[in-house]
């Protein structure tokens, strides 16, 4: 992925490693299905984690942001979920969420309080988040192993969205590849597909290359977008700024295309 933007200034709220976390603009409410064959306008790359909050209202921004898009401007977009783990050294049964986020950021009132803010932004923009719920923090390379194995079917999408809602809304240990295959189920997955991801370890290893690439890439926030291999931003900012740093973007990359094209002389 290169780095370099598309001349795209725009920031927004992300998840890192060490828990810091910024400000969420607000939008409506909104849903569109990416292009997922034939003509598109470029492939949208959401590097994302299934238990970054941020992620799950970047999406819905998305979705709002790609529903603009199509509508106003004829422009769809291929859109491809990649992987990132926010904590890799969360053992594969998860940890009991409460301590772990209290002692990760100094006490419990203090995990409490990031959990309420989040939770306001997401109420603005009609998500509900149910961290009463909530009862461990999974490792998550099983359900990014569920995400990558979605891909060829065109349910990424789809799927994505139903691991979010599992986790944030439904307080499901996301972890669990029987949980998960329940997920893929409801997301609308093939049983070859999830036979696949049931039976054996498929992607894990590009699921676990694909993250260390990302890392060594300098990549230290989600959700981050790149289009075309391009990184345009980082982080759930609304949907009309979303939509516009897209069509700025493609335009960009569509006279550079051209220039590049043109006969020398």
């Amino acid at each position: 992925m290169d780095k370099r933007t598309a001349n795209v200034e725009a920031e927004g709220a992300v998840c890192t490693a060490d828990g810091v976390c910024a400000p969420a603009g607000e939008a409506a409410p909104a849903s569109a299905a990416p292009a997922v064959s034939g003509e598109t306008d470029g492939r949208l790359d959401i590097v994302s984690d299934a238990i970054c909050p941020w992620c799950w209202i970047g999406k819905r921004q998305l979705d709002a942001a790609l529903a603009e898009l199509a509508e106003r401007d004829g422009l769809r977009f291929e859109v491809r979920w990649l992987p990132f783990q926010l904590n890799p050294g969360i053992p594969p049964e998860g940890v009991e969420r409460s301590t772990y986020r209290a002692a990760k950021f100094g006490s419990a009132e203090r995990a409490r309080e990031l959990d309420a803010r989040i939770a306001e932004a997401g109420r603005a923009i009609g998500l509900e988040f149910r961290y009463d719920r909530m009862e461990r923090t999974p490792n998550t390379v099983e359900a990014h192993r569920l995400v990558r194995l979605a891909a060829p079917t065109g349910r990424q999408h789809a799927v994505m969205e139903e691991v979010f809602r599992a986790y944030f809304h439904e307080g499901r240990d996301i972890g669990s590849r029987d949980v998960l295959v329940g997920i893929g189920t409801s997301a609308g997955l093939d049983g070859e597909t999830l036979d696949t991801f049931r039976r054996g370890e498929a992607a894990r290893a590009e699921v676990l290359d694909e993250d260390h690439a990302l890392r060594g890439a300098g990549l230290s926030g989600v959700p981050s977008f790149a289009l075309d291999r391009h990184l345009l931003f980082s982080g759930a900012i609304p949907a009309g700024q979303m939509a516009e740093a897209l069509r700025h973007a493609h335009r960009i990359l569509a006279e550079r295309r051209q220039g590049e094209a043109a006969p020398a002389g």
